[in-house]
């Protein structure tokens, strides 16, 4: 017995045809109401029918053709090399995919703008095309990361081989690839360069930084607002020079009273993290004894950012995220933080481009190791500050989660009238001192 679905709906429709030929002479109206009845047994179904009138010939059957389909196998669109907008979005892709599976991803590049004779740049792009083709997989996409000038090939799935190694196999088959496509003058003006995506910032080794190559979303919304940045830029230089010279009598007082008051250096000079993970001295005055252990604040963060720390821990009448007895602080060390004269020396921070009058607080690198992916777009997203939507809304009264939607919250709508709102609000929270520790 057939009990195949299509075969039987073919039989029925050989009956029907069959019936209708038959009972070609009956009235209009019987077949209208048939129709109607027709109708109303398909209308009960769930899955909508769409059905085409035909015209039988008694004798003759009308033959049905397929539907025409692509002459172009979708199998090969991925061996295409793809379009600068389309590629650039599949690395986006890739990349939040990464951060997701916390697995690695890697973005070889094959810049050929040093060809910049025309005659021969089109030989040098047709030798990289070639190459491309011959050093990846059938599934690694390849396309213009910028148009006409630098390929990329994007690689997933690279096992459970340590990054030096993968680098180094991936460089020797395309360094093959492009010496056999390309003249020994034209393989001279292309650079390879190997970038390799980590999700999880204890595979970066001591010295994090998050490579700029897979963010091209964050480069190409800098580029919309680059004469607003500029403007920025401007605003920053004049503050913190109009700050430096008002504040001067101020960074006399406090450097002798640091002198006279415990042993150590007048500045405190610390490693931090500015955009995309970018190593930098931030400067502050020395407000802890010399030589204290960073342990204690280490262990601290670990609970803050991981939400353990209840924010009562401290024994205030209002929680508190930041610690409120550090033993490592010193007498005058206290004010100076209550009232953030700490951070004036950040000035000449904001004066070399390190840092912004306004942006989020620049973290530590053991702190960074312990942000979850979605808490180092506050990184990645805009140059950090001395002053932000963090410390005008709260400080340290502030979760950990909660500071990093605010600082998101500023990159994502930043404008010009955004950074002047918050730096008239500053004084403000400056003076309360609410939350500052």
């Amino acid at each position: 017995m057939d009990t195949n679905p299509k075969s039987n709906l073919h039989w029925e429709m050989e009956a029907k045809e069959a019936s209708q030929t038959e009972e070609s002479g009956n009235s209009e109206k019987e077949t209208q109401a048939g129709t109607g009845s027709v109708n109303r047994t398909m209308a009960t179904h769930s899955v909508p029918t769409v059905v085409k009138n035909r015209t039988h010939t008694a004798g003759k059957r009308k033959a049905i053709h397929p539907i025409s389909k692509s002459a172009v196998n979708p199998s090969d669109l991925m061996r295409r090399i793809l379009t600068e907008d389309v590629f650039l979005g599949m690395l986006c892709l890739e990349r939040k995919r990464a951060e997701r599976s916390r697995k690695k991803l890697l973005l070889l590049l094959l810049d050929a703008e040093e060809a910049t004779d025309a005659g021969r740049k089109e030989e040098v792009l047709k030798g990289v095309v070639k190459a491309a083709d011959e050093a990846r997989r059938e599934t690694d996409p390849a396309g213009w990361y910028k148009r006409n000038s630098v390929l990329g090939i994007i690689f997933t799935e690279l096992g459970t081989l340590d990054d030096a190694t993968i680098s180094e196999k991936l460089l020797k088959k395309i360094h093959k690839a492009l010496v056999a496509h390309l003249s020994a003058e034209d393989f001279e003006k292309v650079r390879v360069s190997v970038h390799i995506f980590a999700a999880d910032p204890g595979d970066q080794g001591p010295h994090i930084s998050e490579n700029p190559a897979f963010y091209p979303d964050l480069l190409h919304m800098q580029d919309s607002k680059k004469a607003a940045l500029v403007v920025k830029r401007f605003m920053d230089i004049a503050g913190s020079i109009a700050a430096l010279i008002v504040f001067s009598p101020l960074f006399v007082l406090i450097a002798v009273i640091i002198k006279l008051t415990s042993k150590g250096p007048i500045l405190f000079k610390q490693e931090r993290l500015e955009q995309f993970g970018k190593a930098f001295t931030c400067l502050k005055f020395r407000s802890m004894y010399a030589n204290n252990d960073l342990k204690i604040h280490q262990e601290f963060m670990k609970r803050v950012i991981s939400g353990k720390h209840d924010g009562n821990s401290n024994g205030g009448a209002k929680p508190s995220y930041k610690m409120t007895n550090d033993p490592r602080i010193t007498k005058i060390g206290k004010l100076l933080r209550r009232t953030s004269l700490d951070e004036l020396p950040q000035f000449l921070n904001v004066l070399k481009g390190d840092m912004s009058l306004v942006g989020p607080r620049p973290p530590l690198a053991y702190e960074y190791e312990e942000y979850d992916v979605w808490h180092r777009r506050r990184v990645l997203e805009i140059k950090p500050g001395i002053t932000g939507l963090w410390q005008v809304k709260g400080r340290s009264r502030v979760r950990f989660d909660d500071m990093v939607r605010l600082d998101l919250q500023y990159a994502r709508g930043w404008s010009l009238w955004l950074d002047i709102q918050i730096l008239l609000q500053t004084p403000r929270a400056v003076l309360f001192g609410d939350g500052a520790y």
